[in-house]
């Protein structure tokens, strides 16, 4: 009896812990929310630098970044020295760059969000953070794969019918034990892969380990390439009001 009891009462907690298991697993959407957290936080303010390479061209651009998820953002350049001081804006929907060349303060209509930013392979909407992939998108588990050795959710986000985005899918590859990006790729309304952005070099900065060099590789073009390598960053401190203006925007 006694064995019985023992045998019932084993298949009695596995069965627990697999419901319990069940219930916490995760959705899609939860997923990409702690890879957006762990990318941004609730504010990030950051030195990044963005190497573009093109097969006729190559330049580095110095930034720093302010980014208040997921209302405001701000981008200036800091070098090189022919573009030291354009800046870029966005207040919601809005978004606005300065181009201190001409003493310009342009704004940028809706149609324009999709262009490439400084000639680089991330567009003005990458940029700035004007759409959301949380909000814009619905989300779901598409499987999971081994990158590396490692397991890896695959999570599909969709448009939303009234979301003004242009991608038709974007897929995630996200590390299933730390929620570490590993992969976004980026398809068309037609299900054609566009472009695929690449994470590596995860190490410690600003207080989280997150991967600190981001790669943009359009399908099309395949000897361009935009690198994005994230120096340091302070993430969920509050950033000043002032930041956000159009003044600051035309500081020098």
């Amino acid at each position: 009896m006694n064995t019985y009891r023992s045998s019932r009462y084993a298949v009695m907690l596995l069965l627990l812990l697999s419901w319990t298991a069940v219930a916490q697993e995760l959705s899609g959407r939860e997923i990409l929310d702690r890879v957006e957290r762990l990318l941004w936080g609730s504010t990030v303010q950051g030195e990044y630098e963005m190497n573009i390479t093109t097969p006729r061209w190559q330049r580095t651009l110095a930034l720093r970044v302010w980014i208040e998820r997921p209302r405001r953002s701000f981008v200036r350049i800091l070098s090189p020295a022919k573009e030291t001081g354009i800046g870029s804006l966005r207040i919601g929907s809005e978004m606005w760059n300065y181009l201190p060349s001409v003493e310009r303060v342009i704004k940028i209509p809706p149609s324009m969000m999709l262009q490439p930013w400084m000639g680089s392979d991330f567009t003005n909407d990458d940029l700035v953070k004007e759409s959301s992939i949380l909000d814009d998108y619905t989300h779901k588990i598409a499987g999971t794969t081994t990158v590396d050795g490692q397991e890896a959710y695959q999570v599909d986000a969709m448009p939303k019918p009234e979301a003004a985005v242009v991608w038709g899918r974007v897929r995630y590859l996200v590390r299933k034990r730390d929620f570490i990006p590993i992969k976004e790729e980026f398809f068309s309304e037609r299900g054609e892969l566009v472009r695929v952005l690449s994470f590596f070099d995860v190490r410690s900065v600003g207080g989280r380990t997150l991967p600190t060099r981001w790669e943009m590789r359009p399908v099309a073009k395949p000897g361009n390439i935009t690198t994005v390598v994230l120096k340091d960053a302070v993430f969920d401190r509050p950033v000043d009001e002032a930041i956000f203006t159009q003044r600051n925007l035309q500081k020098p």
